[in-house]
């Protein structure tokens, strides 16, 4: 090998990227602690519970497909009735993506029904849909929300097991954050539990109080999460498959992000939206979530509070509650 070759070879030694090192041992990182979770620590997610959402392919032709987790009990379940009610009489059927505000929400819904730029006639309600009050924005005592012996106040809860991270609530200003049945809340003694607006969460779009929405426009957080609007506006579920359908699509420069008149191209149609239960059961999609409740999701979370795995230098001492993300997958 010549002098000339020698000197490159050097060089591009001394340039290998961080990846090409050979990684330390160390303490295992989050994705490590949920790939060893065993199999008794994965909860099934009722079809019942799942919206299949398929959007118009994109513009390669490729087909896109979104799929929600609605929320459980005791959480905005007149909402999630509704939402159902608008799946199963094939409302949601050609409505379209109306508003996409950058580092905020992507929404959808009637292009006619209080929107903006509406042009024409909005679609016609279903009947049956039920009217909430802003109280059912919290989960309050009289609906059995559940707790454990770590929460402030055991009186607010009917003893139902739940296990809240103590290690987390210094990093929430706006309450008590804790886990239950797989989702992120916030509770305060006197007033009850609550759904975050973390990425990905879904939620119920309303106009003034007190008006509370009804489940015809939807929309997803898809920026940082915009807490300000907990206890202000209904969540319904959080998208467990196909976000970047939904994040990526362009924004719209109307206000808060809606299309303009001129920009009617850029929604994007959305052609069905069904329970996965009324699916063929071939066609329903299976997926399960990491119990809250096991010891493997204790010390995932406290592995993403305290990174101490090879890459990392100095644990944090806590995260916020939106950085600890329920772990979701397919089910085999």
């Amino acid at each position: 090998m010549n002098k000339a070759l020698l000197a490159v070879s050097a060089a591009l030694a001394l340039s290998l990227p961080a990846s090409a090192q050979e990684e330390p041992k160390g303490a295992p990182a989050p994705s490590e602690i949920v790939a060893a979770a065993p199999a008794g620590d994965w909860m099934a997610i009722p079809a019942e519970d799942l919206l299949v959402m398929t959007l118009a392919p994109d513009a390669e032709g490729k087909p896109r497909q979104v799929v929600i987790q609605l929320m459980p009990a005791p959480f905005s379940q007149g909402w999630v009735h509704n939402i159902r009610l608008f799946a199963r009489s094939g409302w949601y059927d050609g409505i379209s993506v109306n508003r996409v505000q950058d580092n905020y929400v992507t929404q959808w819904g009637d292009p006619n029904y209080d929107n903006p730029e509406a042009a024409g006639e909005p679609k016609p309600l279903p009947e049956g849909l039920k009217v909430m009050e802003e109280a059912e924005y919290v989960a309050s005592r009289s609906q059995g929300v559940p707790c454990g012996p770590d929460v402030i106040d055991p009186a607010m809860c009917n003893g139902i097991s739940e296990r809240l991270l103590a290690n987390l609530v210094a990093r929430d200003a706006l309450g008590q954050a804790a886990f239950w049945d797989g989702w992120q809340v916030n509770q305060d003694s006197m007033q009850g539990m609550w759904p975050v607006h973390c990425y990905g969460m879904v939620g119920v779009g309303r106009n003034y109080s007190p008006d509370t929405g009804s489940g015809a426009e939807l929309y997803t957080v898809i920026g940082h999460a915009p807490r300000h609007l907990d206890r202000n506006i209904a969540l319904v579920g959080r998208v467990i498959e196909g976000m970047q359908h939904l994040s990526s699509l362009p924004r719209g420069s109307g206000a808060l992000g809606f299309y303009t008149a001129e920009e009617a191209a850029k929604r994007t149609p959305i052609l069905s939206v069904r329970v996965a239960s009324d699916l063929a059961a071939s066609e329903q999609p299976a997926f399960e979530y990491l119990s809250t409740e096991s010891t493997t999701f204790a010390t995932y979370a406290e592995a993403i509070a305290n990174r101490r795995d090879p890459f990392f230098i100095v644990p944090a001492g806590g995260a916020d509650i939106c950085n600890i993300r329920v772990p979701v997958r397919r089910a085999e």
